[in-house]
């Protein structure tokens, strides 16, 4: 599978010892990233990870870095946000569906797990994919809030069981 920002670190060039690896998205990758997760634009995208090779398999540890424009899901007002995400990730061979149905339990301290493909480790699409999770799903302007009350959309409190409550206790009181 070929990625918008694929930086590949050959297994072969991955040792027991910690390497530093940093890597950056230029202007085309982060045009056809922004498209694919949907941004108005993504103005920087970089991540700084520590990889090295266990006994069954490649760890990597970093932080992804961002600066993005993303749109009011109210307003559709551009907002910019900045994700500064720490990342631990562990690169294994492909189970291959043999013996691996037992439960495991994790520790706190589990690392993210994905399959290697092909030859490599690919440091862009985890960053790329970091990024993403990291950002608001439903990113609100300040004058949200304000638009949908205009528009007749009630809040969750209104809308809710208590928001019924308040409501028939009003009808209750005026009543009296």
């Amino acid at each position: 599978m070929t990625t918008e920002f694929s930086r590949v670190e050959r297994l072969d060039t991955i040792g027991g010892e910690e390497r530093q690896v940093t890597i950056e998205a230029n202007a085309n990758e982060r045009e056809a990233l922004a498209r694919r997760f949907g941004l108005v634009a993504l103005d920087r995208l970089a991540a700084t990870f520590a990889i090295r090779r266990d006994a069954a398999a490649v760890v990597a540890r970093g932080r992804v870095s961002a600066s993005v424009v993303q749109s009011c899901t109210v307003t559709a007002v551009p907002l910019t946000a900045r994700v500064e995400e720490d990342v631990a990730l562990r690169f294994v061979q492909p189970s291959g569906g043999t013996g691996g149905d037992d439960e495991i339990e994790l520790s706190g301290e589990a690392l993210d797990t994905i399959e290697i493909e092909g030859g490599g480790v690919d440091l862009g699409e985890a960053a790329a994919e970091t990024m993403a999770l990291a950002l608001d799903p439903f990113p609100r302007s300040p004058d949200a809030a304000a638009v949908l009350r205009q528009a007749g959309v009630l809040s969750e409190e209104e809308a809710g069981a208590f928001g019924a409550l308040k409501e028939l206790k009003a009808k209750l009181e005026g009543k009296g």
